[in-house]
């Protein structure tokens, strides 16, 4: 059975969400927002510490890019994040969180929203801001303080105008990327672990992109291809069994999924943005870049814990690798610069769609 990832994710019922979201105009919720201020002030009662993001596109002068705040474990700090713009069309929002420097994931959660806000998510995670005005986006929340003694639990939050990317804040950036940082004790985390993923399988990918032939190193999950454009920048690399055609020869092999067509020798329905799709004329798909590790065996795979122990890959100019076999260890550099390394334990060989490959992935957070 697939092992999860080593570490934990906190996760934030998208239902706080209502309520909190408004604009001059209206909201994707229809509900105003809370006061943060917690009423008047008589005197007799302290103000809730509030970190506050701030990007006005009107007045850069007063923006706030960054934001802390200390709360005691098993306890919420609230968290306020405003956008505001009449330039810049406001389409989307992403949040990921670092906990404990164990990397940046999405923060957010399908299993956790009701049917009736659904609308308020798209497909890939992100907070759908098409029913606002676009002009203000004004979100105050709780942000959990973890039961750990030390450590720092780092919230970023953008905008963007169009479909973006929750390992790249840049693609389709609208204003700016802002954090708030939570700090628990002294605020210092533990050594960083790599991040590893056992039994991954890959079946030989079907011409009409039905087979679950691509992974994502973001998320640890296995895609079709058809699955549709909200999640190509989820994947990272491609399986393909290479029998005939441009790809003839070339057996078991990964190619990054920028490559994954050339590579194979044929186009899989699904891969390339159709033209109707959002930002198709602007989509890029995710590099990544392959070399047999001549330093690592299987065993000496095994035996990696820590981010640092990655370090020494440098990236190849490759972006397939072929003729693999089992236990062979693969070194590669994901398109955001991660290090990591594959090791095959198992090939069913073919080009149909049961046969498939086997591995384990270890990458840095």
């Amino acid at each position: 059975m697939r092992k999860h990832l080593k570490y934990t994710f906190l996760i934030c019922t998208i239902a706080l969400f209502v309520g909190s979201c408004s604009s001059d105009d209206g909201s994707v919720f229809d509900t105003p927002i809370p006061d943060n201020t917690g009423g008047e002030d008589d005197g007799e009662t302290d103000e809730p510490e509030v970190a506050t993001i701030v990007f006005n596109e009107a007045v850069p002068s007063s923006n706030i890019t960054t934001a802390s705040a200390s709360g005691e474990a098993g306890t919420n700090v609230t968290g306020r994040v405003i956008f505001t713009s009449d330039a810049t069309t406001q389409r989307r929002m992403y949040i990921t969180q670092n906990y404990l420097g164990q990397g940046e994931m999405p923060f957010s959660s399908f299993d956790l929203v009701s049917d009736d806000l659904t609308k308020a998510l798209k497909a890939d995670g992100s907070i759908d801001l098409d029913g606002a005005t676009k002009k203000e986006i004004d979100f105050s929340f709780p942000l959990p303080v973890p039961n750990i003694d030390n450590g720092e639990i780092v919230y970023s939050f953008w905008t963007t105008t169009g479909k973006g990317d929750f390992r790249d804040s840049e693609k389709r950036l609208a204003l700016g990327v802002g954090q708030i940082t939570v700090t628990v004790g002294t605020g210092t985390n533990p050594a960083a672990a790599v991040r590893e993923f056992t039994d991954i399988k890959l079946f030989a990918p079907a011409q009409d992109g039905s087979t679950e032939s691509f992974f994502s190193l973001l998320n640890e999950t296995v895609y079709r291809i058809d699955v549709g454009p909200e999640f190509r920048a989820f994947w990272d690399f491609g399986y393909y069994y290479g029998a005939s055609g441009d790809s003839a020869g070339d057996n078991a092999s990964f190619a990054s999924t920028e490559q994954y067509d050339a590579s194979f020798g044929f186009d899989v329905e699904g891969l390339e943005p159709g033209a109707d799709e959002e930002n198709a004329a602007t989509e890029t798909l995710n590099q990544m870049f392959f070399s047999t590790s001549t330093t690592i065996d299987a065993t000496a795979f095994d035996a990696i814990s820590l981010n640092s122990e990655l370090n020494f890959i440098a990236s190849s100019s490759s972006q397939n690798i072929t003729n693999l076999s089992v236990g062979d260890v693969v070194e590669f550099v994901d398109n955001y610069g991660k290090k990591g390394l594959i090791k095959v334990t198992a090939i069913e060989a073919g080009f149909n769609n049961n046969d498939f490959i086997e591995f384990d992935v270890k990458i840095q957070p």
